[in-house]
């Protein structure tokens, strides 16, 4: 069996965002990108998507080279069509042009061969929100930690 190919994951985008919608999403992709992607060279962290023309794109997303494609190989931040139904589009669009929404890839991953994005309408956070976040996963922790000890003393 061959190796399993890594899921890149967008680290900042549930720390940022408030995630409304998800959504996945096919990605047009050059051959050079293929395998750096299946490589796990690629980086999410800076990434958006916006609807053009009828068209969504993602923009900013890094995929490193890859070596054996020499000069044959594909700029690393180039911008990459999404590929999504019409109809799909038009209810994600009428979410992400709402005020202080935006599309934000979450995860970069293969399926069954073909490269897909997960894709959210996503709410910026405020830092009161980011701080609140925070405390509550910490809480959390030490209820658990807690519970353990209790556990473990049985």
């Amino acid at each position: 069996m061959g190796s399993k190919t890594p899921r890149i994951r967008n680290k900042k985008a549930r720390r940022d965002y408030e995630i409304l919608e998800t959504l996945e999403a096919g990605l047009v992709l050059e051959g050079s990108e293929v395998k750096a992607l299946r490589d796990g060279k690629a980086n999410l962290d800076e990434a958006f998507a916006r609807v053009v023309d009828g068209e969504v794109w993602l923009y900013n997303m890094h995929i490193g080279p890859y070596k054996q494609a020499g000069r044959f190989g594909h700029d690393p931040r180039r911008a990459r069509k999404l590929l999504l139904k019409k109809r799909e589009i038009d209810r994600f669009l009428g979410r992400a042009i709402e005020k202080g929404h935006t599309l934000v890839p979450l995860a970069l991953y293969f399926r069954r061969g073909w490269a897909k994005v997960e894709l959210a309408v996503a709410r910026g956070k405020r830092e009161f929100d980011k701080r609140e976040d925070l405390k509550r996963r910490e809480h959390q922790r030490q209820i658990d930690r807690e519970l353990a000890r209790r556990q473990h003393r049985r």
